[in-house]
């Protein structure tokens, strides 16, 4: 008796964690054009205490890509659009390995920046082909 009073009267179904809304590329794409500004900036300064704490700033900046990258790649995205668009797991394999170590939080390259950008713009048009689902 306690267990068919305690049942869910309805099942909901959802795809993301909670309704569509809170999941967006953008978070990622901000903080990768900060990654981009910093290495601008390291760059056109010589200052050796300037250099340092543009360095510390983008690298957390790049780890911040990879875990708004990782939220979407393993909460937002599920089977259906791995299977509707087969690149997915690529893209987003490319794009969090130009955030480490081998990109952007590594070094300091205006063209790995550009690049990791571009990635979060096709995994961006990919997102809002599948919200218009």
């Amino acid at each position: 008796m306690l267990t068919w009073l305690l049942a869910p009267k309805s099942v909901a179904h959802a795809h993301c964690d909670l309704p569509c809304g809170v999941y967006d590329p953008a978070q990622a794409r901000i903080e990768a054009e900060s990654v981009k500004a910093i290495a601008e900036k390291y760059a056109a300064n010589s200052d050796p205490e300037f250099r340092t704490r543009a360095l510390i700033i983008k690298e957390q900046r790049s780890e911040l890509v990879k875990h708004h990258l990782w939220v979407l790649w393993t909460d937002y995205f599920k089977p259906p659009h791995f299977e509707k668009y087969p690149q997915l797991n690529q893209l987003f394999n490319e794009a969090t390995k130009l955030a480490g170590a081998g990109g952007t939080k590594g070094h300091v390259d205006v063209a790995t920046a550009d690049e990791l950008l571009a990635k979060i713009e096709e995994i961006s048009k990919i997102f809002w082909e599948t919200k218009q689902a």
